[in-house]
């Protein structure tokens, strides 16, 4: 049979596309930097300022670990011990006595201990609710006062003796400034990694209150 010659060839149906249509490109954002930073830490990322409680954050005056004393009781031997060496060698080439060596190295182990004692004892720190507060000093006490509006980084460090002795570093990061403005040493990792949070809570804490 014959198609009547007024009647064309319609092409097959087009099946439908079941695929999704690609999204419109959206403006483009621009990626904020949090005031604070902490490397490994992500469970402050998106905190809201407002649901900080500041107050829960705060703490008492605190003084350091013991064991910070025998960190710096061993830096004060090993300074006396080099510098001790180099009087006896310097004595040698001049053919003098060996023994100024040996006395520099007792004076200078001695006062080196007497003084990680002294400054373990004046040592503290106190969490208060606008800035992080630390005292210390020997011969000259000294008092510092680190707002959190200014708090930029915050890091939690443990040098090759920390780490024989089981103790850490707070190091606070400020604006302004290229290196690190004061640390907590003395504290144990524990201490320190928590120290290390609350101030980053604080600092974004007070970042909100200062925006406000």
């Amino acid at each position: 049979m014959t198609a009547d010659a007024g009647e064309a060839d319609s092409p097959p149906a087009a099946e439908p596309d079941d695929r999704d249509p690609e999204p419109a490109p959206g403006p483009a954002t621009e990626d904020l930097e949090p005031a604070v930073t902490e490397a490994g830490d992500g469970d402050s990322a998106g905190i809201d300022p407002e649901e900080i409680d500041v107050a829960s954050l705060t703490g008492p005056v605190r003084s350091l670990d013991p064991r910070v004393r025998l960190v710096w009781i061993a830096q004060s031997l090993l300074t006396a011990v080099v510098l001790g060496a180099v009087v006896s060698v310097g004595s040698a080439l001049t053919f003098g006595p060996a023994w100024p060596g040996g006395v520099v190295t007792a004076v200078l182990a001695t006062a080196g201990s007497v003084h990680a004692l002294l400054r373990y004892r004046r040592w503290s720190y106190q969490v208060q609710a606008d800035s992080l507060v630390l005292e210390r000093g020997v011969f000259t006490e000294v008092t510092t006062v680190v707002p959190y509006v200014r708090i930029q980084h915050v890091d939690a460090s443990r040098g090759p003796v920390e780490r024989l002795a089981g103790l850490a570093t707070t190091v606070v990061y400020t604006a302004g400034t290229r290196g690190a403005d004061v640390s907590v040493p003395g504290l144990t990792p524990e201490d320190a990694e928590g120290l290390q949070r609350r101030l980053k809570r604080l600092a974004i804490a007070a970042e909100g209150d200062d925006a406000v």
